[in-house]
């Protein structure tokens, strides 16, 4: 069996997309590439694709499919997935050469276990390359070190310390087995990746190094601000179907667990309410009552405490109050998160 799938959702990456593939490349013979373009039509990414698993059989593979967005990209990689794990890199991000060597070598590890790992994770780093600035995000405090763990042993996420897309890597079977599906057609479908197998998950690892290059400045990145707002209803559909898709608390019996995912869900809850405050519009204040409904129907105890908590406190505010008291939190999270 192969050590790990790495899944690179392309569309239209032609530019930039071999320098993701080579630094998967380099992690060793014991991996399978996925080269999933998703309906690329105004560059060469298909033929890259093709050229990639032509130059390196039996590692990579080259998948194609009409344009479905990030999430059936996603899919598609977990699908044809068949090492023990799996990894999305998207294809204008990174993997670090020295910090995947040490990743690698526990992920080798486990292959050999009658129960290996479910879920591994490691540091990320937020390379504003335009401005020569980069920002380390870590678990430290979070996660114990050197050891195989469970929930109940982790300690407390600051507010910048959510699990990311970019930090995580699954026991691809654990993936399959819960039946992850990602919305097409859609973005911030991370956020669902990231959310909606955690209860599934019993063992972790944490290795204090810095893997994922996570690349921030194209104009029409998804975390662009004007680029959020216009996408707003995307997000919406993804709170909605994070509300659907795990009963807090009643699903989560590991409270530790519960008390992440419930803060998790109160930081999507934030970022709906914050960019649909942005704006004056009668639509906007619509939809902002809308998804606050939407959680009320769906699950009035979460409801009740995601409304108290200290993330969501004042953006589901009426009047010109919350829309100030919204903006105030997106630029504190700028600072925080360092996104846009």
């Amino acid at each position: 069996m192969k050590t790990i799938s790495f899944a690179i959702p392309c569309y239209n990456s032609a530019a930039y997309m071999d320098a993701c593939i080579e630094s998967c490349l380099a992690c060793g013979d014991d991996i399978e590439v996925i080269i999933v373009d998703d309906g690329s039509t105004k560059d060469d990414t298909a033929a890259k694709a093709d050229e990639w698993a032509a130059r390196c059989p039996g590692i990579v593979k080259a998948v194609h499919q009409e344009n479905g967005g990030h999430g059936a990209a996603v899919n598609a990689g977990l699908a044809a997935a068949e090492a023990l794990y799996f990894k999305v890199v998207d294809s204008d991000d990174w993997l670090d050469a020295d910090a995947m060597k040490e990743v690698m070598a526990y992920l080798r590890r486990q292959v050999e276990r009658r129960d290996p790992t479910d879920l591994v994770v490691a540091n990320y780093v937020y390379e504003k390359v335009h401005e020569n600035k980069r920002t380390v995000m870590r678990y430290r405090n979070v996660f114990p070190e050197g050891r195989e763990f469970g929930w109940s042993d982790v300690g407390h996420f600051n507010q910048s310390q959510y699990l990311l897309m970019h930090s995580v890597i699954y026991r691809t079977d654990l993936l399959k087995d819960c039946g992850l599906k990602l919305p097409e057609h859609c973005f911030y479908v991370d956020n669902i990746f990231v959310y909606v197998p955690l209860p599934h998950v019993k063992s972790l690892y944490y290795l204090d190094v810095d893997m994922y290059r996570y690349f921030i400045g194209r104009e029409d990145q998804s975390v662009n601000q004007d680029v959020m707002y216009r996408r707003i209803d995307q997000q919406l559909r993804v709170t909605r179907t994070m509300i659907d898709a795990v009963d807090l608390p009643d699903a989560v019996p590991e409270k530790k667990l519960e008390h992440y995912m419930e803060n998790y869900l109160s930081m999507m809850m934030c970022i709906c309410s914050v960019f649909l405050r942005m704006h004056k519009k009668d639509e906007d204040e619509a939809k902002l009552k809308g998804i606050w409904s939407y959680l009320e129907e769906r699950n009035p105890v979460l409801y009740k405490r995601v409304r108290r908590s200290a993330v969501a406190v004042g953006t589901n505010l009426p009047t010109e109050v919350g829309r100030k008291i919204g903006m105030a939190g997106y630029k504190a999270a700028q600072k925080i998160f360092k996104f846009n």
